[in-house]
């Protein structure tokens, strides 16, 4: 069964050029991706990742705002007894941003530039399949 991945974009951050390529990426990859749009709040999105039964989400954030949305969808998750759903994330994130979001819990960041099959690749080796 292929892996179910929420791709979402948290804040008020009005570009998803990039979360829609990579969206179609993981797609083209024999994953089940669903897109939630621009403008969502941490708590829709795990809200849509508890309803969707997904196995991983895909945060989006090009605003900066990454230091406060990032965490919070994975502190929603934990209270929700979801923490095993994988969060990764890309967008504008400087490396020492992406070090204390994974000691947070996000469990990769890839930043622009990054090849699309390396984030597939990292899907397929640390997201478990349905």
């Amino acid at each position: 069964m292929p892996r179910r991945i929420l791709v979402a974009k948290p804040g008020l951050d009005g570009h998803d050029r990039g979360a829609k390529v990579v969206a179609r990426a993981l797609r083209d990859a024999g994953n089940e991706v669903i897109y939630s749009g621009l403008h969502q709040t941490p708590a829709q999105i795990v809200e849509a990742a508890i309803q969707e039964d997904v196995n991983a989400i895909g945060l989006s954030a090009l605003s900066g705002a990454h230091m406060t949305l990032f965490p919070a969808v994975v502190e929603l998750l934990r209270e929700r007894d979801a923490g095993d759903i994988v969060v990764f994330g890309g967008g504008i994130v400087p490396e020492r941003d992406a070090e204390l979001l994974k000691e947070q819990g996000i469990a990769a960041i890839f930043t622009p530039g990054t090849p699309l099959a390396e984030v597939t690749g990292w899907v397929e080796s640390n997201v478990r399949s349905r």
